[in-house]
């Protein structure tokens, strides 16, 4: 091949370099187990059972208030065929959500000593104690979810040695009474409103895994955007510092719209103001394998009449499809009634398309014709590719390659 210029390489100094930051900011970060929820139960209110606890509560609910009829109308669907390899999609999902709330309630757990805690400093050592106690007492019974941790409090309310000390003390007494720190922790750090907190929070736990003799990065932290001044600092950017640390971020939906100055009946996770923190969020974020989680629904059933608790499941499992819609697979839980709609709506978000998206992916490989109308982008394949991983691990159905079970059923 003839060309004009001899030595593209010259005209293009300090390639290298840039292409080693982009590595570093950037990474290849494959899809991985994530919750698709993070449960928040009040330090005072948690002991060892507490997970069983919302795993029953949400059981008897289900057992008592969910038909297969009732959970198609609350997902929207009718009873009979799905796109999800030709069986009825309310019945696969009602069986999965039955046997994942006897099985595994609660993926992810925060022991809350913020909004859900408050502000009782002579009691808050002993309530540390007692939740890394409880703590311990489920990671020696193999009931610790496969995710968990604490939030602490807010630098932002003036008073950062309270959060500091309530997180040294409970890991403490959770590696002093375990021997050693169980997988999965991670701290939950809340209403970040200057860029120095972050700095100053991810100094102290460099200082406290030199005092507990763990590993560079064994604590990670989740950063909360809760306010417009976390998301100005996120449209400045973070520094590489902070990666290897920051695990993820929770969007904080009452905390936000109350600071951009909504009304209380406003307050919703599909508020349009809502929507463009999440699309901030996920332009920082894409590419840094920094984890994405929604926020919550702060609703319970308003009685056990099966109206008013189904009436919640409608609701719920509506707000939880819309953020999966817009690319967030994680979210928060408040109640144990929500762990029926949470994992409902999870399951048939991911069961009515597997098939598909299945079947688009084998094409694609096979270099021929998806049919249906469908021509696919490399773009969407891979992100295809990547919504079968995803689907696969929220299943408990884990596959190194998605090729293998194209037309595996549902349930």
């Amino acid at each position: 091949m003839r060309v004009t210029l001899a030595d593209p390489s010259a005209l293009i100094p300090g390639f290298e370099e840039a292409h080693d930051d982009q590595i570093l900011l950037y990474p290849y970060w494959p899809v991985e187990w994530q919750p698709v929820h993070t449960v928040y139960v009040p330090a005072d209110r948690f002991d060892a059972g507490t997970t069983r606890e919302w795993g029953d509560a949400a059981l008897g609910l289900f057992r008592r208030h969910l038909s297969e009829g009732d959970l198609a109308a609350i997902l929207g669907t009718t009873p009979g065929v799905s796109p999800a390899a030709g069986e009825d999609l309310a019945g696969a999902v009602h069986g999965r959500v039955a046997a994942k709330l006897a099985r595994e309630p609660v993926e992810d757990l925060r022991v809350d000593f913020e909004d859900g805690y408050g502000t009782r400093p002579e009691e808050e050592d002993g309530h540390v104690s007692a939740a890394a106690e409880a703590i311990a007492a489920m990671h020696a019974a193999g009931t610790l979810p496969r995710r968990w941790g604490l939030r602490v409090k807010s630098f932002s309310d003036g008073d950062p040695v309270r959060a500091l000390r309530t997180l040294d003390g409970f890991l403490t007494g959770v590696i002093d009474r375990a021997g050693n720190l169980p997988d999965g922790f991670v701290v939950t750090f809340p209403k970040v409103l200057m860029r120095g907190y972050m700095h100053q929070f991810v100094d102290f736990l460099d200082a406290l895994e030199d005092g507990l003799g763990l590993g560079p990065n064994a604590l990670r932290f989740e950063l909360q955007v809760e306010a417009p001044q976390t998301l100005m600092m996120l449209h400045a950017g973070l520094t590489t510092s902070l990666w290897g640390r920051l695990a993820a971020a929770h969007f904080g939906v009452f905390d936000y719209t109350a600071s951009c100055g909504l009304p209380p009946h406003e307050q919703r996770l599909d508020h349009p103001v809502c929507d463009y923190a999440r699309h901030v969020m996920q332009t920082v974020f894409a590419g840094t394998g920094v984890e994405l989680s929604d926020g919550s629904l702060a609703a319970s059933p308003a009685s056990d009449d099966g109206r008013d608790v189904r009436a919640l499941w409608r609701r719920h499992a509506e707000l939880v499809g819309r953020s999966m819609n817009h690319g967030f697979y994680q979210g928060w839980d408040m109640h144990p009634s929500h762990l029926v709609s949470r994992y409902a709506a999870v399951y048939a978000f991911h069961l009515s398309r597997y098939g598909e998206y299945a079947r688009r992916v084998r094409a694609w490989e096979e270099r021929r014709d998806a049919g249906e109308g469908v021509m696919d982008e490399p773009a969407t394949v891979k992100t295809m590719a990547a919504a079968l991983r995803r689907a696969d691990l929220a299943l408990g159905t884990d596959h190194t390659d998605h090729t293998d079970h194209v037309e595996r059923p549902v349930s």
